[in-house]
Formats: C-alpha cells, sequence, structure tokens
C-alpha cells in the first residue's frame, strides 16, 4: 500500500501539464485576524464558468490558460479584491479579505460564494459559521451549535435535556462528530443539556447528511465536520460572557505576527456555587457542574509548511448523597500541512480521543465505583491535487487503533464487594480512499469517489460464540495483537449537480457507508452511560445505502429554497433482546439482536439571508422504521426516533445597528415508545404486560423561544490630532447584552412518562408525565476587546 502511495504521489508532481496553462494559486485570509477563510470563492470575469474554493485551510488553486484575466476574489460579508493579471506563468497570490460595509442583516449562514449552493456537487449538506448564530435563542443563553442543527431539515434532536440528534432516521451513534479531526463519542454537557462544543472557539460547522465524500468514513448515517479557530495573527484579544449558570473566557494572540497564533478558550458552569449557599444539607452537599477547555496553536514554516496543535479537554461532575457521576472527553490533534506545488496540497495528522465515564455509589467501607472507557489512535495522511480547471482529487490513507474498555469495577473494601472488570476489546480500523470532483461541461458537474475500509479485531482476551438463543457455546482466547474476525467494506460515493440555469439546479447523490463500532443502550435516549462496543465475530459491521434527489433554487434579494426526498437502507442494525442487561455484562453480545432499518422522507427548507428579517422554515415528512427476526414477530417497527412530522421557523429581525430580535418555533410528533399494554399476575406479583416495541407515542411537542440582544456602541467620539475636529472611532471594547426566553408560551412537554397504581381509584393504572421546563428567563453579557 505505501508503495502504491508513493508511486501516485511521484506521478501526480511529475505530471507533465499543456503548456499553455499556467496555475493561480495561494491562501485566503481574514484581514483583521488572520483565520483562513474556508470556501472563500476565486472568480475569472472573462471566465463566467470557471473558479475554485478554498480549502479548510484557505488554500486555492486555478488552472487556465494563459492570458489577461480580470481575477475576483470573494466571500460572503467582505468587500471583494479584484486584479486585472497578465498571467504568463504559474503565480502565487495571497490575499486577505476585510468586512464588508454592506449590511446584511444579523444572520448569514454560509461563507461562500453566491449561488455556491446551486452549482457545487455537495448535496445534503449543512453549514454552520457559529459567529451567525449567536441571536438565535436558546436555553440559559447559552449558544449551541448542536441545538443550532436541529433546526435544520432531516435534523432532529433527540428530546429536551437531550445534546444528542438524529439524522434522516439513524441514531445518535452513527452521527460521526469530528473536532479538528478527533472524534467525540459523547457531545453532552450536564447530562444532555449543553453540547461540549464551546461557540467562541469554533470556526466552521458543516454536517453531511447525504452525500458524503470519500474522504470520511466510520458511520453510516452522517459526518458533523467541526472546524477550531486558529488564534488572531495580527494582535492579542480577549472575549467572552458571563451568564446565570456559566461563563466563558477566550483568549487570543500572536505568536509571531502573521507567522503563527494560539486560542485558549475555557468555558464552566457554577451552579454548584449556589447549592453550598442552601440551607438545605442535601442541596449543599450537592456537585453538579461541567466544565471544558478548547486550545489551539498554529505556526507557518517557511512558505509551503505549516503545523497545528490542537485539543480539547471537558468534564462534568454530578454528586449528591452517596452517589456521584463523571464523564468527560479529551482530544489532541497534531498536524502538519505541506504544499509540495500550486496544484498538490497534503495533510498529515496524528489524533489521539479518549472519552470515559464513571459512577460511584456508597460512601466509606461501602463504596464501590464502575465505568467505561473507549481510546482510539488515528493517524491520517490526506492529498488534495487541483489536476486542472475541470479535476479537483483528494486522497489518501489513515488508521485508527481502538482499544474499548467495557466495564471495570472497584470498591474500598473487598468484604463489602469484589472489585472486577469486563476483558478489554481492540482493534484496527483502515481505510485507503480517493475521490474526484469533476466539471463535466457548464451545466453538469460530478463528484465520484470509493472508500475502501477493512476491521481487524484483535486479542488480547477470551472470545466468546454463542447458539441462536444467547448461550455461550464455546469460548476461545486469542493472544495479544491476534486477528479473531475481519471484515473489508467497499463504499462507493457519488453525486451529481446539473445546472437549468445560474440559479438553479438539480442534484442527485449515492453513498455507501460502513461502520464498525456500536453504541448499546438499552434506555430510551443515549445517556452518557451507553457502551460502545467493537464489531468482533459476533457483531457484524453495519452499513447503509442511502440515494438523495433534490431541487435548488435562489432568488433575488437573499432568498433561497430546496427540496430534497431520499431513502436509506441500513443494514446489520443492533437492538437488544426484551429483558437484556447491556451494562457491565461480559457477554452482552449473546444479548443482542441483528436487523434492517429503512428511512424516507421529503425535505423542504426556506431561507431568507439578506436585510434587516433574516431566517429560516424548515419541515421534514419522514419514515424511520426497523425489522428484527426476533422483535416483533419479523414486522417491520417504528424506530424510536421515527417522527411523522418536524417543523421549525426561526426569524431574526435588526432593527437598527444596537437591537436585534429573535424567535423560533419548534413542533414534532412524538417519539416511538414502548409501554406496557396491560398487566398480568405472577406467583402473587403484578407484572407488565407489552406487545409490539414501539407501538405507542409521546405528546406531540412543540415550543416558542424569543429573545433580544443590546449591543453597547460600536463607536466613541473623539479628537482628529491633525484637526481638532470631532470624529466617530471605533472602540476597542466590544460588548452585548442577550436576553431570553425559553419555552415561552409555558408548554409542558413530556421528559418521561412512567405509570403507577391511581390514587384516586386503586386497582388501575395511571399514566405519570414530567416536564423538565416551564418558561426559562436567561440574560447573558458578552463582551471582546
Amino acid at each position: 500500500m505505501k508503495n502504491y502511495l508513493a508511486a501516485i504521489v511521484l506521478l501526480l508532481i511529475s505530471s507533465n501539464y499543456r503548456a499553455q496553462d499556467v496555475t493561480i494559486s495561494g491562501t485566503i485570509k481574514d484581514a483583521s485576524n488572520g483565520e483562513d477563510l474556508i470556501g472563500a470563492a476565486v472568480l475569472v470575469k472573462e471566465l463566467p464558468n470557471v473558479g475554485a474554493l478554498t480549502n479548510v485551510y484557505g488554500f486555492y488553486s486555478l488552472t487556465i490558460p494563459k492570458g489577461k484575466y480580470t481575477v475576483i476574489y470573494r466571500y460572503t460579508g467582505f468587500s471583494n479584491q479584484e486584479f486585472v493579471l497578465n498571467l504568463e506563468k504559474d503565480t502565487t497570490i495571497n490575499i486577505e479579505l476585510s468586512d464588508s460595509d454592506e449590511v446584511l442583516g444579523p444572520l448569514v449562514i454560509q461563507g461562500e460564494s453566491e449561488n455556491e449552493n446551486i452549482s457545487s456537487t455537495e448535496t445534503s449538506l449543512i453549514k454552520l459559521n457559529p459567529k451567525d448564530i449567536e441571536a438565535v435563542p436558546v436555553l440559559f443563553g447559552e449558544k449551541d451549535v448542536l441545538k443550532t442543527i436541529a433546526l435544520m431539515p432531516g435534523v432532529q434532536s433527540q428530546g429536551e435535556g437531550q445534546a444528542g440528534f438524529n439524522v434522516r432516521g439513524g441514531s445518535a451513534d452513527q452521527n460521526l462528530i469530528l473536532l479538528d479531526g478527533a472524534p467525540v463519542y459523547n457531545a453532552s454537557h450536564l447530562l444532555g443539556f449543553f453540547s461540549v462544543f464551546n461557540s467562541d472557539a469554533l470556526k466552521d460547522v458543516a454536517l453531511y447528511k447525504g452525500g458524503i465524500p470519500a474522504e470520511y468514513g466510520g458511520r453510516i448515517s452522517s459526518v458533523m465536520d467541526i472546524v477550531m479557530k486558529e488564534g488572531n495573527t495580527k494582535r492579542f484579544g480577549v472575549s467572552g460572557g458571563l451568564g446565570l449558570i456559566s461563563s466563558r473566557l477566550t483568549i487570543e494572540s500572536p505568536i509571531v505576527k502573521d507567522k503563527g497564533s494560539f486560542i485558549l478558550s475555557g468555558r464552566r458552569t457554577y451552579a454548584d456555587i449556589f447549592t453550598r449557599l442552601s440551607s438545605d444539607e442535601f442541596i449543599q452537599n450537592a456537585r453538579l457542574y461541567f466544565y471544558d477547555m478548547n486550545a489551539k496553536a498554529n505556526y507557518q514554516i517557511g512558505e509551503k509548511d505549516r503545523v497545528f496543535v490542537s485539543g480539547y479537554f471537558g468534564r462534568d461532575r454530578f454528586g449528591v448523597d452517596g452517589f456521584g457521576f463523571d464523564w468527560g472527553n479529551i482530544t489532541t490533534t497534531a498536524r502538519w500541512n505541506h504544499i509540495f506545488n500550486n496544484k498538490l496540497f497534503a495533510n498529515t495528522s496524528f489524533i489521539y480521543s479518549d472519552y470515559d465515564y464513571d459512577i460511584e455509589i456508597g460512601e466509606d467501607d461501602e463504596a464501590f465505583s464502575f465505568g467505561s472507557r473507549i481510546i482510539d489512535f488515528n493517524l491520517k495522511h490526506d492529498y488534495q491535487w487541483y489536476a486542472s480547471d475541470k479535476h479537483s482529487l483528494k486522497f489518501g490513507v489513515n488508521a485508527i487503533y481502538h482499544t474499548v474498555k467495557p466495564g471495570d469495577v472497584e470498591a474500598s473494601n473487598a468484604d463489602f464487594i469484589s472489585a472486577s472488570n469486563i476483558e478489554d476489546r481492540y482493534g484496527l480500523e483502515s481505510a485507503v480512499y480517493i475521490g474526484d470532483d469533476i466539471k463535466i461541461n457548464k451545466r453538469l458537474n460530478m463528484m465520484i469517489g470509493i472508500r475502501l475500509s477493512s476491521f481487524i479485531a484483535l486479542g488480547e482476551g477470551n472470545i466468546y460464540s454463542y447458539d441462536a438463543g444467547g448461550d455461550v457455546t464455546d469460548t476461545t482466547y486469542y493472544g495479544k495483537n491476534e486477528s479473531y474476525a475481519n471484515y473489508i467494506m467497499p463504499e462507493p460515493r457519488a453525486a451529481v449537480t446539473y445546472l437549468l440555469n445560474e440559479t438553479s439546479s438539480f442534484k442527485a447523490s449515492y453513498n455507501r457507508n460502513a461502520q464498525y463500532l456500536h453504541l448499546l443502550s438499552n434506555s430510551t435516549t443515549s445517556t452518557p452511560t451507553d457502551i460502545w462496543m467493537l464489531s468482533s465475530n459476533n457483531i457484524k459491521p453495519q452499513s447503509s445505502d442511502q440515494i438523495a434527489l433534490g431541487y435548488y433554487k435562489n432568488f433575488d434579494k437573499g432568498y433561497e429554497i430546496s427540496t430534497e426526498v431520499y431513502y436509506k437502507q441500513m443494514y446489520n442494525v443492533i437492538d437488544y433482546k426484551t429483558g437484556a442487561d447491556v451494562n457491565f455484562n461480559a457477554t452482552v453480545e449473546g444479548d443482542l439482536v441483528y436487523g434492517d432499518g429503512r428511512a424516507y422522507g421529503i425535505e423542504m427548507y426556506a431561507k431568507k439571508k439578506k436585510g434587516p428579517l433574516t431566517g429560516w422554515v424548515s419541515y421534514t415528512l419522514s419514515r424511520t422504521e426497523r425489522q428484527f427476526d426476533e422483535i416483533n414477530q419479523n414486522s417491520w417497527f417504528p424506530a424510536r426516533q421515527d417522527r411523522t412530522h418536524d417543523v421549525s421557523i426561526v426569524a431574526l429581525y435588526k432593527l437598527n445597528d444596537r437591537i436585534t430580535f429573535s424567535a423560533n418555533w419548534i413542533y414534532y410528533t412524538g417519539n416511538a415508545v414502548t409501554f406496557p399494554s396491560g398487566k398480568y399476575m405472577l406467583e402473587g406479583n403484578l407484572v407488565n404486560y407489552y406487545t409490539e416495541r414501539n407501538g405507542y407515542r409521546f405528546p406531540d411537542y412543540h415550543r416558542g423561544d424569543i429573545g433580544m440582544t443590546l449591543y453597547n456602541k460600536k463607536t466613541k467620539t473623539a479628537k482628529d490630532p491633525e484637526t481638532g475636529e470631532d470624529i466617530e472611532v471605533e472602540r476597542r471594547w466590544e460588548s452585548n447584552w442577550n436576553f431570553s426566553v425559553y419555552n415561552v408560551y409555558g408548554r409542558e412537554n413530556a421528559y418521561t412518562i412512567s405509570f403507577r397504581e391511581s390514587e384516586t381509584n386503586p386497582g388501575t393504572t395511571e399514566a405519570v408525565q414530567l416536564a423538565l421546563f416551564k418558561q426559562v428567563p436567561s440574560i447573558t453579557y458578552n463582551f471582546k476587546f
């Protein structure tokens, strides 16, 4: 494999290009802070169908015939730059774009060239710039990328009090969430009320619901690729916010001006500080808080090399009266960018990811704890080759070594409970991929690619075989790094865009994805205590095939609509047998069942992105089902994330330069759930009787939120040093106040529903609904200098 890749690289570097062509290449950055601009456009006025976009590191390359041209550099919200160039040889042009004086309104979701959503081959893609979602009202005033993503079509929040999300019928574990390339296995803080992503530290968010490029793999539902800021290369800066239950602070500064920088961003809740002031001893001893830290540094080594180091460190702690619970993520990414020439860009990354949780029960001599952990070491080597104005190729390899610790029990007193552990599991996941973005003619663009992935389950440990009833039939010991299961999965990808005209297009995509990691849960929603498992001799990889068709249209004055239909087939989907115990069970694989899934639906989206009033409306009509031989008599039944209707309306109104109003309204069909259908007596005990899986539903959910942001004046009056006249100059200190009300009309949405004997009518059963929130007002002060 190494020789094969080396041959490809040598071939690409030594390729002879047409003598009459020249290449313009370079980087495009934000002039105010030196951050790379992702998706900035390079256009040629004399060649209307020729252009290029910057990659995630701000690099672009455009090959055109020799001649004299007007080259335009453009990025939404920034002033254009134009150059008249007489191109006779390859040229490097590095550009810095400045903020535009044009008033675009408070929300611009996509930082891309005008009509790029029409012409690109990317389908089923959502892009978010965290800077542009500040005005969206959220719980406790804490900006949350995941909560905002869930307002988009095809994406469903798992529910109130849950930070997870479902995409096109997939479960939460079928989403690959990457932070600077590192997988994040649990994206929730505070038992799901917040996500782990501090928006102050983020630069770009892209969610692929379908048409997933070949460079991504490992999950069968979606990929969320989150890029952290690099830090200000121009000057030192501080920003932050003070809220009702949390505060955050970000520091960024040049290491060497215009060559390197760093950013540190931290956040912490302080509910535990207020509990200590309570007169109730139980509340005084309660612990409930989280903290996280994002850090990143980069440095330019010469003209062709740049290095990055980034990391995330986060922890949640909850404890009360002899019970403690904490969980957290650690990720680290070390990356090297190298430009071989004006057409070939390379990126090499070493990535570490560590997620664990620990539960403590009891006190003193009767205390014990148990927990679980997953650790990844990942090496990636990626290339991007701008072969010509018709072809842009990406190819590379990666290998991930997984270590899963399903469960460890520790006790303070061996006489009370014995320490034990479930054997660790190991696996090597690897892939090689290649993809080509092709411009066939003026109207037709295509992306084709293939990813060849593999997984090897490795010892050391005892490996079990099971019969049809789930009982162990054989136990075999495998030594360290000895293979006991192997899988190879080809994953073809394709997408086509046909331009009807400059402002409308049809798109179609197909992709196959494979997944070798699986999340085991017997609760109705994902929790931090769910257990990750590797594919094995018993657990086969999950896979999916998805097709999507879409129509996209842009209008004058910043209006945009799109409609997509999709169908997804899923294979080897995992569920548990009725009554199975998935926690700290060494033979849990015998309690699992394997089947198929399908999801299909239509997504409609309308957005206004310019002017004082901006926002969007999204609607999803969908169906998500599962089928298992052992469940529901082999009949298809709704998956627990099945929702027929899902509606989101978001509106933002910029009254003037200082005041912005915001509001959103959300409605969706209640999640499918399994409730008891009756009761019967068994040996003198009353036992619940269940019929079909997920045969009932929670009540429909709806909620409205409102908010207002008050910006302090951005300028102040000062004396002109030359004339002595009063002039307006920008303030170094910027700040704003954000006021919001979550669930403004007090809807009591069901968080849980339980059953008990009726207090007023003994002998009958009544349902009891628990709602988390009525109205929740919040106020946050944000600052920057």
